[in-house]
């Protein structure tokens, strides 16, 4: 027997996708920005190591 009355899924269907693409976007970019950072913080790092090597004298 088919169901009566509004179906159930079709009413807030747009407005859940878009909050999902949102989210989603919102996550991408958080993880880029924490890729660049991670990658800005090894760079100095690296930086720093080659402006002065460590030598087994200095420890």
């Amino acid at each position: 027997m088919a169901k009566k009355g509004v179906e159930k899924n079709t009413r807030n269907k747009a407005k859940h996708t878009k909050l999902l693409k949102k989210k989603k976007e919102k996550l991408r970019l958080e993880k880029e920005v924490h890729k660049a950072k991670i990658k800005a913080i090894q760079d100095r790092a690296k930086e720093q190591k080659e402006e002065n090597p460590l030598t087994k004298e200095d420890l």
